[in-house]
């Protein structure tokens, strides 16, 4: 057999194995666990670095090729109800999800191998690891909403069992109760915009739902549930509660996957607004004055909710962050209000849709938004994992007890240092480029706007200036003199994930025309990725 011919037969069944690989790899974990612990996290390591094969493969040709794959369970290509079918339909920006849950899971099993090596029931947790993986890869990859919904649950519950894996420590009980009462009510609304829909169409395919819709009231609520659903898994404010928590008891290679399964709900809010109702707020978007009862458009309604909302979360989270003395919590609040930003792109491109497709303005906010997805993912990943290999040498997580630890901790401390720059958003780091293209387009909106999206970040700068002097400089705590520097695993995470981020910071040109833009552009080219997918299957 050819070399051509194998790259061909792993390029046709990529999507599929991308997730059936950790899948299967979480069935084996607890077989193999039982042989030798060593073993057990060479295989899982061995299991992400065969899905990262798929991957790359698939990845490549998404972003060489520019085109919309489709992957058939339980049927040919040929069959011509779109509607029976479970699809897998991986478009630009699927594999622009897929690579930031592929980045944050690797590095995240990495790091365990160090952190975790002292606890107990680590075939469980490399089992939810793998669990967890496969649901955020079905999230991103699926063109079903029902499947969607499947995926959504299967991360939720593999991530609340994770944020409670310290069942010792009342604080993680606690969260983890938090996450799965809000992950439950989020997809019961997810459920029941799915049965509204499919009550009306009698399709759960996206892209023959887009293709069908009317855009009748019961097609806004579903609207409404699904957007509400899903920021409410992203943690947008006032729905924010529970990530703090999380993200804060959380073991750090845990809250980095969690930051990965954060992102994966907030692609879905995209989704569904440029992809699922794409063409009907493009018919309705500039349409004012009283429509079935609503005083705007329904697009525009959205879009200035979703600004706004986008605005609080950046001031509560930031404000919140001022105050806070945990460590992790407090690069929790620091997320909270990162979302802020991406959801503030999202706003400022509703608000942009016209008849034609996005205004100048709205293409530059959208394709901010979907860069600092990725830089967001990296850097206050990042962030954690520095607390993380804090945690690890001082089992100390107040920052009125830790001082002094850089004398020690050289390479941590640099790490921490990268990463503060990337989160406020200073050059030459990632967080730089996709945070200016949101000031630009938002300044064409609301130049007020702006300047608080600009205030926040310099708050965030201060407080993690703050944060630096608190826990690296200063004299240092009797209790840590002896300190070890973090294990060479946690420090291969840490430096993985600060290599990314100074490369796109150097670079932001090449990864925004070869990875940002063509998500970009697979988002709002909405009529074909419908075409691609009901007229491709007829």
């Amino acid at each position: 057999m050819s070399i051509e011919s194998i790259m061909g037969d792993l390029l046709v069944h990529a999507p599929a194995m991308i997730i059936a690989i950790p899948l299967l790899g979480a069935f084996l974990t607890p077989i193999i666990s039982r042989i030798n612990g060593t073993l057990r996290n060479v295989f899982v390591i061995s299991i992400m670095g065969l899905t990262s094969l798929f991957v790359g493969v698939l990845a490549n040709d998404i972003f060489t090729s520019r085109v919309i794959k489709t992957y058939v369970f339980g049927g040919s290509q040929e069959l011509t109800s779109p509607v029976v079918r479970i699809l897998l339909e991986i478009d630009a920006l699927s594999m622009f999800m897929a690579m930031i849950v592929l980045i944050v899971a690797f590095v995240a099993v990495i790091y365990s191998w160090g952190f975790m090596k002292e606890y107990t029931g680590l075939d469980k947790y490399y089992t939810l690891v793998l669990l967890m993986t496969a649901g955020m890869f079905g999230m991103v990859l699926t063109g079903d909403l029902f499947n969607f919904f499947v995926f959504l649950e299967i991360t939720s519950i593999a991530s609340c069992a994770l944020i409670a894996f310290w069942t010792t420590k009342g604080e993680s009980i606690e969260a983890a109760f938090k996450y799965i009462v809000i992950s439950a009510i989020g997809a019961l609304f997810v459920l029941f915009a799915i049965a509204i829909l499919y009550g009306q169409y009698n399709a759960l395919n996206i892209a023959t739902l887009a293709s069908v819709m009317k855009y009748t009231f019961l097609d806004k609520v579903a609207l409404v549930l699904l957007v509400g659903a899903l920021a409410m898994k992203a943690g947008i404010v006032p729905m924010h509660m529970w990530l703090p928590d999380s993200y804060g008891r959380a073991p750090a290679s845990v809250t980095l996957i969690l930051v990965g399964a954060t992102q994966a709900s907030l692609y879905g809010v995209f989704r569904v607004c440029f992809t699922l109702y794409g063409k009907s707020l493009s018919l309705t978007n500039n349409i004012l004055g009283l429509e079935d009862g609503f005083p705007l458009a329904l697009g525009t309604s959205l879009g200035i909710l979703v600004v706004l909302l986008a605005i609080v979360t950046m001031l509560v989270g930031v404000f919140m962050a001022l105050k806070q003395s945990d460590f992790k919590r407090l690069i929790g609040f620091a997320a909270v209000a990162e979302i802020g930003y991406m959801m503030l792109g999202l706003g400022v491109a509703l608000l942009s849709i016209e008849p034609t497709g996005l205004s100048g303005s709205g293409l530059m906010a959208l394709k901010g938004g979907i860069f600092h997805i990725f830089n967001d993912a990296l850097d206050i990943g990042l962030m954690f994992l520095v607390a993380g290999a804090v945690y690890w040498a001082t089992k100390e997580r107040s920052l009125d007890k830790l001082g002094g630890l850089a004398r020690n901790m050289k390479y941590t401390s640099i790490f921490f240092v990268i990463g503060l720059f990337a989160v406020a958003g200073m050059p030459p780091f990632n967080g730089f480029a996709s945070k200016l293209l949101i000031y630009e387009s938002v300044f064409q909106i609301s130049p007020i706007l702006s300047i608080v999206a600009i205030l926040s970040s310099i708050m965030l700068l201060a407080v993690f200036v703050k944060v630096f002097h608190s826990v690296f400089l200063g004299p240092a705590i009797p209790k840590f003199k002896n300190v070890k520097e973090a294990p060479i695993s946690l420090l291969v995470a840490m430096i993985i994930i600060s290599v990314l981020i100074v490369f796109i910071g150097i670079f932001p040109e090449m990864f925004l025309n070869n990875i940002v833009g063509p998500a970009t552009d697979a988002l709002v080219n909405y009529s074909g990725y419908i075409d691609a997918v009901v007229l491709g299957g007829m």
